[in-house]
């Protein structure tokens, strides 16, 4: 079993990592504020708890090889709920903009609406992924979004708009001569459990 304060130090340097990278993503996009406030609801203990025990305790629960992971089917209920909080509070989740309905009365979901996300938030997951992927280390966010975009339900203008965005971030490390988008590896850190997009 991990030493709990040396576990919770990993856990809180990764956060850090996490939060420095994307205020530098958000910044490039022009969202100082969205950046310096991103996932402080990962601090509270309702999340922060679950968080910790899900990826640095016992055993790393991470992600598949593709770098997703369904949070609603980890076994790990503690997480899961915490996760839901998570996406509840935190607008720059695509999960915050769906909405189950209940159209024929059973109580189970018939039917989801797809909203929108505005272009503020749209930048901030950009910049999410991004920054999450820079604090595992991970290959760049064009290689994760080719394998997983299938797997997001996001509105058609959400989605145009994602494609032409990470589109233009390939091109320009394909112009560069970049495997991704890092220009500064400084924090790769191989203490870091291998789970990414940490949100």
């Amino acid at each position: 079993m991990p030493d709990p304060e040396t576990s919770i130090f990993q856990y809180l340097n990764y956060l850090a990592k996490h939060k420095w990278y994307v205020f530098c993503e958000c910044a490039k996009r022009g969202i100082f504020w969205r950046g310096l406030v991103h996932d402080w609801s990962k601090f509270l203990p309702s999340e922060f708890l679950p968080y910790y025990r899900h990826f640095y305790g016992q055993q790393d629960r991470g992600r598949d090889e593709t770098g997703y992971y369904k949070p609603a089917e980890t076994g790990d209920y503690d997480f899961e709920l915490a996760w839901l909080l998570h996406v509840s509070r935190n607008k720059h989740h695509w999960q915050f903009w769906i909405l189950p309905c209940d159209e024929d009365g059973t109580g189970a979901p018939t039917d989801t609406k797809i909203y929108e996300m505005p272009e503020k938030y749209r930048k901030e997951m950009l910049a999410d992924w991004i920054g999450a992927g820079k604090a595992q280390g991970a290959t760049g966010v064009e290689f994760w979004w080719e394998r997983n975009r299938s797997k997001l339900l996001l509105g058609p203008a959400t989605r145009d708009w994602l494609e032409r965005e990470i589109t233009g971030i390939a091109l320009r490390n394909i112009e560069k001569g970049l495997e991704n988008d890092d220009d500064d590896d400084e924090f790769a850190d191989n203490d870091l459990p291998k789970h990414w997009m940490d949100q």
